[in-house]
């Protein structure tokens, strides 16, 4: 949504009580709102920041404009969970209210470090002429919430960047402490740079050089990018804007992506042996996507189910966005599968065998069986007439395809209507969770993933099966 830049960018202390309230109000009326799934309870949700382990718990901040469905004044609000699929909101709020976030507290991670949380993000500055200088800064979070923001710049712009420089993440690696930053250079095409802590000292960096993973440099702008380890292997995600078609085929305005490598050099600044750049999502909304290593070793990762520079339905209602579902990543056969934590199924509250239903909350799971030789077509948020979200499985061809042009609102059509991805022939796992307005489908636990935002008629709550035989249950799930 186009709003004037006096109002993105008004004082949190400008606006009033009641505006916030009424803004409060009108998203609580979405008939879209998810159960299960995190979204703002008003205003802009966009890129994950913070995801993180601390004090026991799960951290997961989410990039917040509170006033409106639009990129305004940006904060980071908290979140924490014991079991990475309830998150609850904590009330605490990294405001950008200092010279070195003034015009927004815009992304970045965190890391528990000697019993506080170190915040480390981008704070973005303007000065009369509107000219942004990007500031890598950080802040420590005690085990209160209490924020207390570190008042010195981490890292300087880079002089071979533009405006465009931000996204720390931080991460551990052979007792060290590392960061990348995503940025554009003076070319206008993208890089990720890399920095070390010294004496592991989180506020001294010292740069190590920009980060050689393979890249073509055909985008003109990398952001969120994060670096996780997969049973020792380094897993490059990040989210490469202007990105040439000849280097990766994708459909979304900005795909989110991601490379293998074989190990990491952290001296020489590289991934050794790169796979090729590789689609992370197959559906239509997957984007800044951040992950972490837990204590145990464990990678994971979450995503703004959203895009950058698209408009949505829900902008009628006042807010936009949500986080996807966490996901915990491994590496078979040298693919990368993703698939929800062994939590998600207490989301579960009944199960009955797979069946065409013509009635349902539009909160539930599929866990389903596509017979090999054929080509199943499901209809999710089915109404009457046949129309609704379709789920074509080839498994002859192994073909998936998504086709949401005969689901509720339509948005965004500029950038088509279907997605689609190849896997190998033969029987195919379908993993379904539907909550109210999002739909996460797992292929074959994780091998390929798609996500998306429908936003569906009142009339638009059945499944239907038009073809192909599918076995398997249907779960109602509850938050």
């Amino acid at each position: 949504m186009n709003l004037p830049t006096e109002i993105r960018y008004k004082r949190y202390e400008d606006w009033t009580e009641k505006e916030l309230t009424d803004i409060q109000d009108k998203t609580a009326s979405s008939p879209w709102r998810a159960g299960y799934h995190i979204e703002p309870t008003s205003g802009m949700l966009n890129d994950p920041n913070g995801f993180s382990y601390f004090n026991g718990k799960f951290t997961l901040f989410y990039q917040s404009w509170p006033y409106g469905p639009a990129h305004g004044l940006k904060s980071w609000v908290h979140t924490e969970s014991e079991d990475l699929v309830r998150f609850t909101e904590t009330g605490t709020v990294i405001y950008p209210d200092t010279p070195l976030d003034s015009h927004g507290a815009y992304s970045g991670s965190a890391y528990e470090i000697d019993g506080k949380l170190f915040i480390f993000y981008t704070g973005n500055v303007r000065d009369e002429n509107w000219v942004r200088t990007p500031l890598q800064v950080g802040a420590w979070m005690d085990k209160t919430g209490q924020i207390e923001k570190i008042a010195e710049v981490l890292i300087a712009p880079a002089s071979d960047a533009t405006e465009h420089f931000r996204d720390p993440q931080i991460f551990e690696y052979e007792n060290e402490f590392y960061a990348i930053v995503g940025a554009q250079n003076h070319d206008k095409q993208g890089f990720i740079k890399l920095y070390k802590a010294e004496d592991r000292d989180v506020t001294k960096w010292s740069e190590v050089g920009n980060l050689d993973f393979g890249g073509r440099g055909s985008e003109y702008m990398i952001e969120c990018p994060n670096l996780v380890f997969v049973d020792g292997q380094p897993v490059l995600l990040y989210s490469p804007q202007g990105l040439d078609k000849a280097e990766l085929d994708y459909q979304n305005i900005y795909p989110n992506t991601y490379v293998i490598g074989q190990t990491f050099d952290a001296e020489a600044a590289r991934l050794t042996n790169p796979s090729a750049i590789i689609n992370l999502d197959e559906g239509f909304e997957c984007y800044a996507t951040q992950g972490f290593n837990t204590p145990d070793g464990r990678a994971l990762i979450v995503s703004w189910i959203g895009l950058p520079d698209v408009d949505y339905p829900t902008d009628e209602y006042g807010y936009q966005g949500a986080m996807s579902l966490v996901k915990e990543l491994s590496i078979k056969d040298g693919k990368l599968y993703q698939y929800p934590v062994p939590a998600i199924t207490s989301l579960r509250t009944s199960e009955q065998a797979f069946t065409a239903l013509p009635l349902t909350k539009n909160s539930y799971e599929l866990e389903l069986s596509c017979a090999p030789g054929q080509v199943s077509e499901l209809i999710l948020f089915a109404d009457r007439e046949g129309n609704g979200l379709r789920l074509t499985v080839d498994t002859e061809n192994g073909i998936i395809e998504l086709d949401r042009s005969q689901v509720g609102v339509p948005f965004a059509t500029d950038f088509g209507t279907t997605r689609s991805c190849q896997v190998a022939t033969g029987a195919v796992m379908l993993n379904v969770f539907v909550d109210k307005s999002i739909v996460e489908i797992f292929i074959n636990k994780g091998e390929k993933v798609f996500t998306s935002r429908v936003f569906p008629t009142a009339e638009q709550t059945g499944i239907a099966l038009l073809s192909g035989q599918v076995t398997g249950s249907y779960f109602e799930l509850a938050k």
